[in-house]
Formats: structure tokens, C-alpha cells, sequence
């Protein structure tokens, strides 16, 4: 399997003994994760400057891109759209997994899984490549919910862009355990540890005006998503 981390830019450089070096655990972290921060310049001239934003998301590991795909979506009047486009883009992915409780302040930390993924965003213009993303957007959040719905329709196609960015440059880190307390202050007492954090999903709540019975896949949410979580640790 290639290496995780192919370029000097995405090669981790503080906290080696973090870095994770297959991308398994990339794909695994990348399917576990629910949101993603996309950092893209925008603006002109001396109002050029850096955003990053939340957004849903998917990854085909067979897509078109080198090393699989992942895809972003939004409107298309959005501005960052047009500086994301054909523009080197950053695509963050973190899940939180404890918080690190020290003897000191400077040994606090989290335990964590996070990837980083750098490249080139390109925007996908062929409408059958683009209705697998987004039907894989959908299905990301909820596995299987594509299939339940109507066909989009070509307003909403229209308004909706969608980005695709390689998988091939990315590098990950990921903490788990205990504090490293100093030994002195292991020596001195005190309590120091870790707090596990997971995501838990809650029952589905109908809308007003829904009179059928929750649907399968969504009420295996539930279930998978805290088995997914807790399966991490």
C-alpha cells in the first residue's frame, strides 16, 4: 500500500510518534467522520484571505481522482466556490475521542483521530459523476437514504456544485491513552487520566407532517454510529 504521505507538504512533521502511516486507518477515519473543514482562499487582491468551512462530505475510494476522491458540495453562488475551484484546497477531518486530564497544565490533551488531505479541487461537470456524489453526500449521513428519495430535480442540480479533491496527498495523527506527566509530578500525587467522548445518536424524531413509521436505515443510525465510535478505542 502507498505510503500515507507522499509530498513533503502533507509529511507530518511535529509529533511523529503520532502520525499514522497506512491509509486503512485514513479510510477508516474518513468513514467515521461525520463533518469536514475545507480551508480556501478567497477574495482579490489585498482582500484575499483564508476561510475554512464546515461542509458534508464523501469519499469514493474508486473515484477518478489519484487514490480515490472526496467530494464536497454547495451552492453555487457561494464564494468560496470560485477560489476552490482548480486551486490548491485543504480538506480537515477530526474526531475527538477523550480528553486527557494531566498533573499539569502543559500535559493536557485530547485523544483524537485527524487527517489532513491537500490538493488540487476540481469541479465536477459530468452529471453522472456529480449525481454519485451527491447521492454518496446523502448516504454518507445516513447509509442507504439515496435510494428512498425522488431524483433531484434540474433546479436543484443547478444550484448545487461539487468538488472533487484527490486522496493521494494526506497525511494523519492520532492519540489515544493516558497523560505523559513528567515523574516528578507523578512522584507528587494527584489524580491524572483520560475521559472517553463519543458520539451517541439519539431516536429519530418525525416532522409534523410525516405519517409513516421511521424507516429502517434511519433507525440503524443508532446503532452503528455508537458501535463505529466506541469500536475506535
Amino acid at each position: 500500500m502507498d505510503a500515507l504521505s507522499p509530498t513533503p507538504r502533507s509529511t507530518v512533521r511535529r509529533g511523529r510518534n503520532r502520525a499514522v502511516a497506512d491509509r486503512a486507518s485514513l479510510h477508516a477515519l474518513l468513514a467515521d467522520g461525520l463533518v469536514a473543514h475545507l480551508g480556501v482562499d478567497v477574495g482579490e487582491g489585498a482582500d484575499r484571505h483564508p476561510v475554512v468551512l464546515p461542509c458534508a462530505y464523501a469519499v469514493d475510494l474508486d473515484g477518478p481522482d489519484d487514490d480515490g476522491t472526496l467530494y464536497v458540495h454547495g451552492s453555487v453562488a457561494a464564494r468560496w466556490l470560485a477560489g476552490a475551484t482548480d486551486a490548491t484546497v485543504c480538506v480537515t477531518v477530526t474526531e475527538l475521542d477523550g480528553l486527557v486530564l494531566a498533573r499539569s497544565g502543559f500535559h493536557h490533551s485530547m485523544n483524537y483521530r485527524s487527517a489532513v488531505v491537500i490538493g488540487t479541487a476540481r469541479l465536477v461537470t459530468d452529471d453522472a459523476e456529480r449525481a454519485r456524489a451527491l447521492d454518496a453526500i446523502v448516504d454518507h449521513m445516513a447509509p442507504g437514504r439515496s435510494a428512498t428519495l425522488r431524483p433531484a430535480s434540474r433546479k436543484e442540480l443547478a444550484a448545487t456544485a461539487v468538488l472533487a479533491v484527490p486522496l493521494r496527498e494526506a497525511s494523519m495523527k492520532a492519540r489515544a491513552g493516558a497523560p505523559v506527566d513528567d515523574p516528578a509530578d507523578v512522584a507528587a500525587g494527584g489524580w491524572g487520566g483520560h475521559v472517553p467522548v463519543r458520539r451517541v445518536v439519539g431516536a429519530a424524531v418525525p416532522d409534523a407532517d410525516t405519517r409513516e413509521p421511521v424507516p429502517a436505515h434511519v433507525e440503524l443510525l443508532t446503532d452503528s454510529r455508537e458501535v463505529v465510535q466506541s469500536s475506535a478505542r
